[in-house]
């Protein structure tokens, strides 16, 4: 069921609209080295393919997971050769590139500076940090998306009808449809797995028609009740955050199994994380909103299922954490006081006086230096009149922000001259 032509490729509209580089390529018969980024079963071995085979190009693929410096030069000199002695280009596919070490990736310059291949490197991390930047300047970078949830299901759809695939051999039905675009996670590749093995399980059981516990005996697992659309997914992920600001570990984990096995987008998750840290967290642990970004940035750098590894972490570090609202409460309060209209005027020593004429206005006149003042505290007025005696951030005295309060509270005072 591998896509032969564009057309046939599943999502990715980006790369296949008209005057895209991938279509200049196919239809211009351009040399061109791509450097394709994205997530499992989104179609990048499937786009080198199609780049050979609709430009009558040879193919040759190469894995970073075998192939070592010597394997690399020879694909090269036989790429050279036959472009020399047939005047054929060759695509060299190389998949999983970010696995090739520097010498690697500098044994494939040659071949891209000369033009002697096509190269056409695949990869599922980021590329600026797992490829060699002469290699990155010397190839246009596509990134590709995961599929949506109909892109999988015209993917199912199509392997169920046409000769290549299962060509009208077994029905579907609809709740086995959905468990298995759920369990395929934007994974073409994975969504055609789980359906053969399905299709293997009906037919042995002399169905026509593939059912929800047929899927899931085939796949062994069962079918998690979970619409990323709709009710399921807000009222899980609201019990996720909940439980989480509630610290318990262990329904935190629950609901984040939850959302993984149901295929839920892993960058969704860590946002959740990023904004529970500040929100329910904040400086009771300092350390929760690093972690939390850290898992973000671990998603986009490997993505699932590895990826499981560091939001359970997040999701363990900030569910076991003090607790404080205090930053959440403090910007409510400062935002409801702007919205008001209490928006007095900056104070005249506080205003930029770095322009010829703003002391005449009497701005900075006055402007007490911080660092030269003991303790590093100046006394003076820092807010407008309309709001100088507003006390927004109200620290708990929870985890590390009882010391916060501790030093705020007396800061505050030296502020205001208030001893």
């Amino acid at each position: 069921m591998r896509p032969r032509t564009l057309d046939e490729l599943a999502g990715q509209e980006q790369l296949r609209t008209a005057g895209a580089p991938l279509q200049q390529l196919i239809e211009g018969d351009a040399s061109m080295s791509l450097l394709l980024w994205g997530p499992p079963g989104t179609g990048k071995t499937t786009i080198a393919s199609i780049v050979s085979q609709q430009t009558d190009r040879r193919f040759v693929e190469v894995s970073a997971v075998s192939a070592g410096v010597k394997e690399v030069r020879a694909a090269i000199d036989a790429a050279r050769a036959t472009l020399a002695g047939e005047g054929r280009e060759t695509v060299l596919f190389v998949d999983e590139v970010h696995r090739f070490s520097k010498a690697q990736q500098d044994a494939l310059l040659p071949g891209v500076e000369n033009r002697w291949v096509t190269l056409v490197a695949a990869t599922t991390e980021n590329p600026f940090f797992s490829v060699i930047s002469p290699l990155l300047s010397r190839s246009l970078l596509l990134r590709l998306e995961s599929l949506t949830d109909d892109d999988v299901r015209g993917v199912i759809a199509r392997a169920l009808t046409e000769e290549r695939g299962l060509g009208g051999s077994v029905g579907l039905d609809e709740d086995a449809r959905e468990h298995l675009v759920r369990l395929a996670g934007g994974d073409a590749r994975r969504a055609l797995t789980y359906l053969e093995a399905a299709a293997g399980a009906a037919t042995s059981r002399d169905l026509a028609t593939i059912d929800l516990a047929t899927a899931e005996t085939a796949v062994d697992r069962a079918a998690v009740r979970y619409d990323r659309q709709g009710d399921q997914h807000y009222d899980v992920t609201s019990a996720f955050i909940k439980s989480i600001r509630g610290s318990d570990v262990d329904a935190a984990l629950h609901y984040l199994a939850r959302m993984i096995e149901a295929g839920e987008d892993p960058r969704f998750i860590a946002r959740r994380l990023v904004i529970s840290a500040s929100e329910d967290i904040g400086l009771a642990d300092p350390a929760a909103l690093p972690t939390a970004v850290a898992a973000a940035q671990a998603v986009q750098l490997i993505g699932l299922p590895e990826a499981q590894l560091n939001l359970a972490q997040a999701t363990i570090a900030l569910a076991v954490a003090p607790k404080s609202n205090a930053v959440t409460t403090a910007i409510g309060a400062a935002s409801a006081d702007v919205r008001a209209g209490k928006v007095g005027p900056v104070p005249a020593h506080l205003r930029d006086a770095h322009y010829g004429g703003a002391k005449k206005l009497g701005h900075g006149a006055t402007y007490r230096y911080s660092h030269d003042e003991p303790f590093g505290i100046a006394e003076q007025q820092y807010a407008p009149d309309v709001v100088t005696d507003q006390r927004y951030y109200r620290p708990t005295d929870r985890g590390a922000e009882a010391a916060v309060k501790d030093r705020w509270e007396r800061v505050r005072r030296l502020i205001r001259g208030a001893r």
